[in-house]
């Protein structure tokens, strides 16, 4: 019996700008710029302050949309819109989609993990290509959402901040490609 290919096909990974959606929040169509950098740093946060979602790419950065790797994407939760106001309610097989250069890349939420600012660690597991696993080498196409941690922190007393105002600890949620479809 012949092998079934996947119901999806990866890209070349380029960075590229593209929209999210999020059907289980009411997101939809939200764009997201890419931008040579890594999470949440100065040109990160200057594009998220403009109200849309921000992909860092590079060498401490991710993959592009439907590439092998890491696609990471952040987005303000308190400000600026707040488009990932309800981003915490995610739950394992909601699904997002990101659309760019003419493809609709589904993925799947698989997890959550908390990433501190405070330690290089924890931001290397955001950053990696397998998410949590650094020095892992990908085999699948990954997405990873972060948000500040912004409230939660703060009612368990801890007020620590950057210079950009973020807290010690971002929610990221984690998911797989399982799904491509023209846009």
């Amino acid at each position: 019996m012949p092998d079934t290919p996947p119901p999806y096909v990866v890209s070349d990974g380029r960075p590229r700008d593209a929209t999210l959606s999020i059907p289980r929040l009411g997101i939809t169509d939200l764009q997201v710029e890419a931008y040579q950098g890594w999470t949440d740093d100065a040109n990160g946060h200057a594009i998220q302050n403009t109200g849309i979602a921000a992909s860092p790419h590079g060498p401490r950065g991710g993959a592009g949309p439907g590439g092998i790797g890491n696609y990471q994407v952040t987005g303000h939760r308190n400000s600026a819109g707040g488009i990932f106001l309800d981003l915490p309610e995610l739950e394992p097989g909601d699904r997002v989609v990101v659309e760019a250069a003419g493809t609709a890349y589904v993925y799947e939420v698989r997890t959550t993990r908390i990433t501190s600012f405070r330690s290089e660690r924890s931001l290397l597991e955001q950053r990696a290509a397998v998410p949590g696993r650094p020095g892992v080498a990908p085999t699948q196409a990954m997405i990873t959402l972060s948000t500040c941690r912004t409230q939660e922190d703060h009612a368990e007393g801890n007020f620590w901040s950057d210079e950009f105002d973020n807290p010690e600890n971002r929610i990221d949620k984690i998911g797989v490609l399982v799904r491509t479809r023209p846009a």
